[in-house]
C-alpha cells in the first residue's frame, strides 16, 4: 500500500486536494469532529483535564475554543487527548483498506505527531497567500487569535515544503489540481 500525506498550511486546501485523488482517505479534521459529537470517553477525559471549559455532551466546539484562548497551555492537553484517538482511528482506517492501492493521509499535524512512514509520500499543498486568507475568513469560527495558536503548534510551511516529495499549487479549481495530481500519480507509480 503507497501512503500520501497532504500538507501544508492552515487554509491552503489540504482536503480538497485529498479527496481530488479519487482513493480512500483518512480526514483527521472529521474524525475529530465525530469524536467530539460521538466519544464519551474523550468527552470525560477533556472534562476531567478541563473542567472549567468542557461541560457538556457532545462537546461543543465553543468551549474547545474558549479553553484555547484563555490558556494556550490547554491546546496541547486537548492535542494529547484526542491525537491518541486519531492515531488509533487512522490504524483502523489503514486496516480497512489494506487492499488498497494508495490510501491517502489528511491530517494536519502529520509530521508533527509523527504519523508518516519513512516510505511515506508527502505532497505540499501550496496556495496563494489571498485565497488562504480568503478561505479561512469564511470559516464559521474565524477567530484570528485562535489561528496564531494552531500556527504555533505548527511546524512552518515553508519546513513542511522542503519535506515534501512533491508540491501542488492549489488554485481550488478541480480540473488543474486533477492535472497535478495525474503528473505526481505518474511519477510514483
Amino acid at each position: 500500500m503507497i501512503r500520501i500525506g497532504i500538507i501544508g498550511d492552515i487554509g491552503s486546501g489540504k482536503t480538497f486536494v485529498a479527496n481530488n485523488f479519487g482513493y480512500p482517505v483518512f480526514n483527521a479534521d472529521l474524525e475529530v469532529s465525530k469524536i467530539y459529537k460521538k466519544d464519551k470517553k474523550i468527552f470525560l477525559k477533556l472534562k476531567n483535564k478541563l473542567p472549567k471549559y468542557i461541560t457538556k455532551f457532545p462537546i461543543d466546539k465553543n468551549e474547545i475554543t474558549d479553553a484555547i484562548l484563555n490558556n494556550q497551555n490547554n491546546l496541547n492537553k486537548i492535542i494529547k487527548i484526542v491525537h491518541k484517538e486519531i492515531r488509533k482511528k487512522l490504524n483502523v482506517f489503514l486496516k480497512k483498506h489494506k487492499k488498497e492501492k494508495i490510501v491517502i493521509l489528511d491530517i494536519p499535524l502529520l509530521i508533527e505527531n509523527k504519523l508518516f512512514k519513512k516510505e511515506d509520500f508527502l505532497i505540499f499543498v501550496k496556495s496563494k497567500k489571498k485565497d488562504i486568507d480568503k478561505r479561512i475568513k469564511k470559516r464559521p469560527k474565524f477567530n484570528s487569535k485562535l489561528l496564531k495558536i494552531f500556527k504555533k503548534v505548527q511546524l512552518s510551511p515553508s519546513y513542511k515544503k522542503k519535506k515534501s516529495h512533491f508540491i501542488i499549487k492549489n488554485t481550488f479549481t478541480e480540473k488543474p489540481v486533477k492535472n497535478e495530481i495525474i503528473k505526481i500519480m505518474n511519477k510514483i507509480l
